[in-house]
């Protein structure tokens, strides 16, 4: 069961997504918030295994909730949702640890996978999102915060696989197009990417596609 909590500051909003999300039979709705200090406050108490996150909330708003809740070890993922279809609450929202950001508008379908993937340690970002954030990351301008990648450790870690895993996670694959590429079987998938997560000290696959482009192993 993947428990999950709301925070928005509309009521008819959470009433809707928690009607929606109690429907299934893997999902529970177990809190709810109406402005970033309340979430993490819910948050540090534990028992939530996704948050899914407004950006404009009175108070202490999304972004900040965000960088709070996921800074705390253990911490439940966090989902940002939105209606403000703007890059810059997407990239703040990545930059402040969350795993996925959706607008509000995303089908129920795709909402309920982006909570699932979430949960799994995966990430979940809009078709346009990620094309914004691998133009962001590829870009002259990017910012570079990994100016000397061939001496940072962590990448020196990796075996030559792991690199070529690193690449291809970067360039946006999913497990099933991973395994098809190195004709592998997905518990292997899972394996080489938990190394990673592991090896690069990354939250989850959104930070190992920003690493990737930082280290200039994806394009």
């Amino acid at each position: 069961m993947i428990r999950v909590a709301i925070a928005d500051d509309q009521q008819l909003v959470r009433m809707g997504l928690r009607m929606m999300l109690d429907a299934q039979d893997d999902v529970e709705v177990v809190a709810e918030a109406a402005d970033g200090g309340e979430a993490v406050g819910i948050a540090a108490r534990g028992g939530v295994d996704v948050f899914l996150m407004d950006v404009r909330m009175p108070g202490t708003d999304g972004i900040a909730a965000t960088a709070r809740i996921t800074a705390a070890a253990g911490s439940p993922r966090v989902l940002v949702l939105t209606t403000f279809d703007l890059d810059e609450y997407a990239f703040a929202a990545l930059r402040a640890g969350a795993s996925g950001f959706l607008l509000k508008d995303a089908r129920p379908a795709e909402l309920l996978g982006a909570i699932r993937a979430v949960a799994s340690g995966d990430a979940a970002l809009a078709p346009r999102i990620t094309a914004r954030l691998i133009e962001e990351f590829s870009g002259a301008s990017a910012p570079v915060r990994v100016p000397h990648a061939a001496e940072d450790p962590r990448l020196a870690s990796l075996t030559a696989r792991e690199r070529e895993f690193l690449e291809a996670v970067g360039a946006g694959l999913t497990n099933d197009e991973l395994a098809e590429r190195f004709f592998v079987s997905l518990s292997t998938v899972k394996t080489h990417v938990g190394r990673l997560l592991m090896k690069l000290e990354a939250r989850d696959r959104v930070q190992l596609v920003i690493l990737a482009y930082e280290w200039g192993l994806a394009r």
